[in-house]
Parts: C-alpha cells; sequence; structure tokens
C-alpha cells in the first residue's frame, strides 16, 4: 500500500451524497480528498428538482431519520438561501394522506392536510408544507466552495476499482452512486431515468406534485430562481439522456391541467437525470483491499432528502473503532 501521508478519507464520488460526506468528514477534523468522475454540475445531483421529500428510497425504517436529520440541516442553511440555494417553500403533495406516511411526518414543523383550494382542484387528498427547495447548481456550488475552505481537494478522475483509493489512503467512502453498478460492482443498482422540463415562471410562487407510485408518469412544478420546473417521468431502466419532445410535451399539458398558466410558458431547457434506485441504499462499512470501505450510495430518486442524514451516519461509519 502506497498511502499518501496528507489523506485520511477519499470519497469516490462528486455528487450531492459525496460532498456532504466530505464536509461532515472535513469538519471533523479528518483530511479528506474527493475523487469524481466528472464535476458536480454535469452529475444527477445538478440536474434534481431540489424538493425535500422522501421519494422512490428504501429501507423506509432508516429513510425517516435521515430525511429528518437533512431536514434539520436545510433549515439552517435555509438562513442564508442566496448563498445556500435552500429556501423553505410552500407547497402541496397531492394523493396524499398523512396517515399513509411513516413515523417520521409527524416530525416535520406544521405538514398538515391540504385544502382543496391549496391542491387546485386536483382529485383525492393532499398534504401541505413548508420544505427544503434547493436550488441544485447554486448548492453544488456552495459545498464545493466550503469543501475549499476546509482544504478539500476535488480530483476528476475514473476510477476502475476501488483498490484505487485505498492504495492512497486507508478509508475510502463510496458515494458513486449509479457507478457502483460497475465499481463495486452491483447489479442490483439500476437507472430509473427522470425527464424535466424548464419554463420562464409565469408567476407560480408554490410547488405541487402528484406522483403514482405504479405509474412512469408524474406531475409536479417547483418553482427554482431560474425558472419554473415541471416534472416528470421515472421510466425504470431506462438509461437514455436525450430528452424526448413527445415526454416534455406530455409533462407540460399535465402540469397545465393543475395551473393553466403554464400552457403559455416559454420553454427554456430539457433535462434528464437517472436516479441511482436501489432496492434499499446501501451505506455500511466492510474490509477490503486491506482497508476500510464505507458504502452511501442508492439513494433513488431521495439524494438530496437524505444527503445530510446520511452523510452523518458514513462519517461514524468511517470513524469509529472497528467492532463498534
Amino acid at each position: 500500500m502506497t498511502q499518501g501521508d496528507d489523506t485520511d478519507v477519499i470519497v469516490v464520488g462528486g455528487g450531492v451524497a459525496g460532498l456532504t460526506t466530505a464536509m461532515v468528514l472535513a469538519r471533523r477534523g479528518e483530511r479528506v480528498r474527493v475523487w469524481t468522475r466528472e464535476p458536480a454540475e454535469r452529475t444527477t445531483s445538478a440536474v434534481a428538482g431540489g424538493l425535500w421529500w422522501p421519494y422512490r428510497i428504501e429501507p423506509e425504517d432508516r429513510v425517516g431519520d435521515w430525511s429528518l436529520r437533512s431536514l434539520e440541516v436545510y433549515g439552517e442553511l435555509a438562513a442564508d438561501g442566496p448563498h445556500t440555494g435552500v429556501r423553505l417553500v410552500e407547497g402541496v403533495h397531492a394523493e396524499t394522506r398523512l396517515d399513509t406516511l411513516g413515523p417520521w411526518a409527524g416530525r416535520v414543523p406544521g405538514l398538515r392536510a391540504a385544502t382543496a383550494a391549496e391542491t387546485h382542484g386536483y382529485p383525492g387528498p393532499g398534504v401541505w408544507g413548508r420544505l427544503p427547495l434547493i436550488d441544485m447548481p447554486a448548492h453544488l456550488a456552495w459545498l464545493r466552495e466550503e469543501l475549499g475552505a476546509l482544504g478539500v481537494a476535488i480530483e476528476e478522475r475514473t476510477v476502475a476499482s476501488l483498490a484505487e483509493p485505498l492504495a492512497r489512503a486507508p478509508r475510502v467512502v463510496n458515494c458513486s452512486g449509479l457507478g457502483a453498478r460497475d465499481l463495486v460492482p452491483d447489479d442490483s443498482v439500476r437507472p430509473v431515468r427522470g425527464q424535466l422540463v424548464l419554463v420562464e415562471n409565469p408567476g407560480v410562487r408554490t410547488w405541487f406534485t402528484a406522483a403514482d407510485g405504479a405509474s412512469q408518469e408524474t406531475t409536479y412544478f417547483l418553482p427554482q430562481p431560474g425558472g419554473l420546473v415541471l416534472g416528470g417521468t421515472a421510466d425504470d431502466g431506462d438509461w437514455s439522456l436525450t430528452p424526448d419532445p413527445a415526454v416534455a410535451e406530455a409533462i407540460v399539458a399535465r402540469c397545465a391541467r393543475v395551473r393553466p398558466e403554464i400552457a403559455g410558458a416559454r420553454i427554456i431547457g430539457h433535462r434528464v437525470g437517472l436516479r441511482p434506485v436501489r432496492p434499499a441504499v446501501r451505506l455500511e462499512r466492510e474490509r477490503a483491499h486491506g482497508g476500510r470501505v464505507v458504502h452511501n450510495y442508492g439513494h433513488g430518486g431521495a439524494g438530496i432528502t437524505v444527503a445530510w442524514g446520511c452523510a452523518q451516519e458514513a462519517a461514524r461509519l468511517v470513524t469509529e473503532p472497528e467492532g463498534a
């Protein structure tokens, strides 16, 4: 092993999971480096809608705590929203009932049943909340800035095996997302494709979602500083990063049925991201290649929602003694 004497931990992956994990470790005094195949602005995290909410992620019994820990951090970051990219924004989850959510929902301040007016006439029940809505390009830039101030280097490099970072540091955190499919390898990781449309905001100030877990189509709009983000899709196993014009047209139509003013909004751009879905998040420690590996991947459609909670747990697994 030819470990460098200036690095305690290498984090593999430069999306929101990798950057938050690196920050938690650096704040605890660890000497950290991040190795990433591509810059943060080209990761799946960069094209995410950015709304905090546990979505398409398992295991349910652990996701609640991870999500609530992240909610607490985002609440603090919202105090400097223009810098951190985090705002607290009101909105409604349609087709959702409070009594069908997990125990975590009772610990979300202000979460309540929505009124008919708040669901914009969408059929069925809804849940209203004032939740973190994160402008991901701004948030990722803030994370990089904070890591730089902590002395954390971010290196762009392709990693073919976890043996490579373990030759440079005694501990590694694997936050490679969909890349874990080849890196680990773990063929239980698969893409769930999400397509979004970005339009000029016609005056929408609240967010709205309606997601059917059994369908590939979802309906949501999220007011971000750069425009109104419209969604979406959940295409299981689809690797295509090319926007489909017919899908984009259908997304706009679905959103316009909820808020008619969206129909005439000028389209600014299209986005596609591949959610790294797994039957359950892998957040655990193992010995490999003579060192310690902590896996932190498979966050599905809720990577932003659980980022800080998972980062805190991953950091604990990195730093606590063997057998603890």
